[in-house]
C-alpha cells in the first residue's frame, strides 16, 4: 500500500485537487428564474446582473444577492379629503402596478434601494411616491373633468408619478381609478342635469305623441261629423218629399176634416175638462204627497231627537248604576267587616264563657270528690261501728248465741239500710247538682246577642257540643266519686246493696244485667232490665 502510495502519489494529489476544484465550481454555479434578478458583486467595479441564465459565482471572492422582478400590485387612496381645482373635497381609490425597472439604469438604482428588501416595503415605499402625486393632481383639475375622463387622470398621475419612481428604479406598468367619493354629494348631483335633459326629452316626446293623437282624433271627429252632415241632408230631403205628399193628402183629408171638426171641437173640450180635472186631483194628490214627506220628515227628526235624548239618558242611568253599584259594593264590604268583627267578638266572649264553664266544672269536680271523700269516712265510720257491734255479738254469742244470732241479723239489717240511705244520698245529690252543671255549660250562651252560623249542620253540632260537654261533665263528678250511676240506679230501685268503685271483675259477671229506664208521654217512669 505505501509502495503504491510512493509510486502513484503525484496522480492522486492530482484527482483529489480536481475534485476540490470541481466541488468549487460547483458551489459557485448559479441560475436565475426570469422572476428573479442575481446579483452577483466582488470581483470588478460592476455588479453582474443575471436574468433567466445561468452564471458562475466565484466563491468565497464574490457574493449573490436576489431583487424580486414579479409585478407588484399597490392600493392607493387619499389618506383624506383633497380639494379639488373647483375646491371641493374629494376622496380618490386607485389601484396601480409597479415592478422593478429591467434597464441598466434602472436595475443598479434598484440595487441600491430595494436589494434583499421584501415586497412589502417596496409596495409601502411606491404607496407613498403615489399617493402625494396623486394629491397633487387631484388639485390641478376640476371634479367634473375627473369624473367625466376617469384615464386623462390617471394618466396625469402616471405621468406625474413616473420619474419619481424610476429614481427608485421602479416603472409604472398601469394605473386604474376605483372610485371619486365626497361627503357632500356632489358627484351624485352632478347627473341631475343629464337626467332633467332626459326627462325633458321624455316630455316633449309625451307632448308631441299626445298632439298627434289629438291631430288623428279631430280628423277622424272631422271625418264622421261629414258623414253625419250628408246622412242629415239627405234625411232633409226624403222628410221633404214626405211633407209634399203629406200635403197633397191632406189636400183630399180636409174636407173629411171639416165634417169632423164639430165632433173634434166638441170631443176636445171633453177630454180638456178631463184634463183639467185630471191635473186638479194630481195637485191635490202631489199636495198630500208633500204634507206627508214633511210628516214623515218631522216624525224622523222626532225620532232622531229622542233617541239622542235616549241615549243620553241611558248614559246617565248607567253612571248613577255605577255609582250606586260602587256604594252597593262599599256598603256590603263594610257590613262584611262589622260581621266578621262582631263574629269575632262573640267567639272572643264565648271563649271567656266557656273558660268560665271550665272554671265552674272544676270546681263541681272538685267539689263532687269532697263529697265523695265525705261518703267514704261514713262508710268507714259504719263498718267500724259494724265492726265492733259484730265483735260483742261474737263474744255474747258463746253465752247467749240466739240472742247474739238475732242481733247480728238486726246489725246486718241496719248496716245494708244505712248503705241504701248512703247510696239514695249520692244520687240525690248527683241529680240536684245535675241542673246547676247544665246552667253553668249554658250559662255563656246567655251574655250573646246573636250568633251567625256559616255552613250545614252548625246549629245541631252546637247543641252537640253543649250536651257533650254536660255529659262530660256529669261523668266526670260520678268517675271522681267512684260511682256508677247505672250501678246506683240498680241498686237503689233493686233493693240491691253494691260497693261503690271496688267490684271485681268475677263480681262484675256476676251482676245482674243491665238496667233501662223507660219515661213514657204520660210522665210515668218504668225500669226494665236487659
Amino acid at each position: 500500500m505505501a509502495e503504491f502510495i510512493a509510486s502513484h502519489g503525484g496522480l492522486i494529489l492530482t484527482a483529489v485537487l480536481v475534485i476540490v476544484l470541481l466541488c468549487i465550481i460547483g458551489s459557485g454555479y448559479v441560475k436565475a428564474p426570469p422572476d428573479k434578478a442575481f446579483i452577483i458583486s466582488g470581483i470588478g467595479k460592476k455588479a453582474r446582473v443575471v436574468i433567466g441564465k445561468a452564471s458562475i459565482k466565484v466563491p468565497f471572492l464574490e457574493r449573490l444577492d436576489k431583487l424580486d422582478l414579479s409585478l407588484m400590485p399597490v392600493d392607493v387612496k387619499t389618506a383624506s379629503a383633497v380639494p379639488t381645482a373647483d375646491y371641493i373635497n374629494i376622496s380618490v381609490d386607485g389601484v396601480v402596478n409597479v415592478k422593478v425597472s429591467l434597464s441598466p439604469d434602472g436595475i443598479e438604482l434598484a440595487q441600491q434601494n430595494f436589494l434583499n428588501k421584501d415586497r412589502a416595503y417596496i409596495v409601502a415605499v411606491a404607496r407613498e411616491v403615489l399617493e402625494g402625486n396623486m394629491r397633487e393632481i387631484v388639485g390641478t383639475m376640476e371634479l367634473r373633468e375627473m369624473v367625466s375622463n376617469r384615464q386623462k387622470f390617471a394618466d396625469k398621475v402616471k405621468e406625474n408619478a413616473a420619474p419619481d419612481l424610476a429614481n427608485m428604479g421602479l416603472d409604472i406598468v398601469s394605473f386604474n381609478v376605483q372610485n371619486f367619493t365626497d361627503s357632500q354629494g356632489v358627484i351624485d348631483n352632478l347627473g341631475i342635469d343629464n337626467i332633467s335633459k332626459i326627462q325633458k326629452d321624455a316630455s316633449i316626446a309625451r307632448a308631441n305623441a299626445d298632439r298627434d293623437v289629438a291631430v288623428a282624433r279631430a280628423e277622424a271627429n272631422k271625418q264622421a261629423n261629414d258623414a253625419k252632415v250628408a246622412a242629415d241632408l239627405e234625411i232633409a230631403m226624403k222628410n221633404n218629399d214626405l211633407a209634399i205628399k203629406q200635403a197633397e193628402l191632406k189636400k183630399i183629408s180636409d174636407v173629411k176634416q171639416a165634417e169632423a171638426d164639430a165632433a173634434y171641437k166638441i170631443q176636445e173640450e171633453e177630454q180638456r175638462k178631463q184634463i183639467e180635472i185630471t191635473t186638479a186631483n194630481a195637485n191635490i194628490a202631489r199636495q198630500e204627497k208633500e204634507v206627508e214627506l214633511e210628516t214623515q220628515k218631522i216624525a224622523i227628526q222626532e225620532r232622531r231627537l229622542d233617541a239622542e235624548v235616549k241615549k243620553q239618558a241611558e248614559a246617565r242611568k248607567f253612571e248613577q248604576q255605577q255609582q250606586a253599584d260602587a256604594f252597593l259594593y262599599t256598603k256590603q264590604r263594610q257590613a262584611e267587616a262589622k260581621k266578621f268583627e262582631d263574629i269575632q267578638a262573640a267567639e272572643a266572649d264565648l271563649a271567656v264563657k266557656q273558660r268560665e264553664a271550665d272554671a265552674a266544672f272544676y270546681m263541681a269536680e272538685q267539689d263532687a270528690k269532697a263529697q265523695r271523700a265525705k261518703a267514704e269516712a261514713a262508710k268507714y265510720a259504719a263498718e267500724q261501728e259494724a265492726e265492733g257491734i259484730r265483735a260483742k255479738g261474737i263474744a255474747e254469742a258463746e253465752a247467749v248465741k240466739a240472742k247474739a244470732l238475732a242481733e247480728a241479723e238486726g246489725l246486718d239489717k241496719k248496716a245494708e239500710a244505712m248503705q241504701k240511705m248512703q247510696e239514695a244520698a249520692i244520687l240525690q245529690m248527683y241529680f240536684e247538682k245535675l241542673p246547676e252543671i247544665a246552667k253553668a255549660v249554658a250559662e255563656p250562651l246567655t251574655n250573646v246577642d246573636s250568633i251567625t252560623m256559616y255552613g250545614e249542620g252548625n246549629s245541631a253540632k252546637l247543641i252537640g257540643e253543649i250536651t257533650q260537654s254536660t255529659s262530660q261533665i256529669s261523668s266526670g263528678l260520678l268517675d271522681g266519686m267512684g260511682i256508677s250511676l247505672k250501678d246506683l240506679l240498680n241498686s237503689v230501685l233493686t233493693g240491691k246493696a253494691i260497693a261503690t268503685g271496688m267490684k271485681s271483675a268475677e263480681e262484675e259477671k256476676k251482676a245482674p244485667g243491665n238496667v233501662m229506664i223507660v219515661h213514657n208521654n204520660d210522665g210515668e217512669t218504668t225500669v226494665e232490665e236487659s
